[in-house]
């Protein structure tokens, strides 16, 4: 399910911290840190061999180096690093359709969401948003941009509107994306009235759906009877007594086995 759509869904975050594609090498500066080489061996496992289980342990074993060897070098290149592997180890989860591990095996090496780098929070809640699952998300993101210090960073604009477009407005939290745009400095003047226009937008397509929802449906035997004289359903029914005397053809005779046919 995952695999090459995953990757190609995701190809807007690019540079060294960046999605992964196939075609695509990993871009890095030149390190000779022992972590450093896990992480040029887990770029080539995951984009050359395609091996991802492999991949990954690379790229744990990569950041538990870099928790284990003392923090005297450049803080920045080992955190580039750390970060560069973690993204690396979340498209090989994604790739063996293991995306409800990404988050638990974050969080070992990114205790507090707060302190998540930029690119991993835009990766994981553009998963979660893939896989339909973007309640998944929800605190994290929320713990993300509230903290003051991601305020200040260059990218933040892009997540807030990321986590309100992929996030709060598919669960319907409508006052609180308000609140979220509102005032927000990363945005422009002409980024929030498009964004407030969205909101509404999407407010009502909601408030739409749920007034369907509430028309009382046909009582089950006249829904069942309707269906019986759709066109559509007759290829279905027809079907079923294939496949019921089918059944019957294999329970009642040792020798024969009729083969199905589509």
């Amino acid at each position: 399910m995952m695999r090459s759509d995953f990757s190609a869904a995701l190809a807007a975050i690019g540079g060294s911290g960046g999605l992964l594609r196939s075609s695509e090498p990993l871009s890095l500066s030149p390190m000779s840190s022992f972590p450093a080489s896990f992480l040029e061996d887990a770029s080539d496992l995951l984009v050359m061999h395609r091996d991802f289980s492999a991949a990954l342990e690379k790229c744990e074993k990569g950041c538990q180096s870099l928790m284990d060897e003392p923090q005297n070098g450049d803080s920045n290149s080992s955190e580039e690093v750390k970060c560069s592997l973690c993204i690396i180890g979340i498209q090989a989860l994604a790739e063996m359709d293991r995306w409800r591990d990404v988050l638990p095996w974050i969080l070992q090496y990114y205790q507090d969401p707060g302190c998540w780098p930029p690119k991993i929070l835009e990766l994981c809640i553009l998963l979660h948003s893939k896989v339909e699952e973007p309640q998944v998300m929800l605190e994290i993101g929320s713990d993300w941009l509230h903290s003051a210090t991601n305020q200040h960073l260059p990218s933040y604009g892009l997540l807030v509107q990321l986590y309100l477009f992929h996030v709060l407005l598919p669960l319907g939290h409508f006052a609180e994306a308000e609140v979220l745009v509102q005032g927000c400095k990363a945005l422009s003047e002409e980024q929030q009235v498009e964004v407030h226009e969205s909101i509404e937008e999407k407010r009502h397509q909601w408030l739409q759906q749920e007034e369907e929802c509430l028309i009382p449906e046909d009582p089950p035997d006249v829904a069942w009877k309707q269906q019986l004289a759709s066109p559509t359903a007759l290829p279905f029914i027809y079907r079923l007594l294939q496949l019921f005397h089918q059944a019957r053809l294999a329970v009642f005779s040792s020798h024969y086995r009729p083969p199905i046919q589509d």
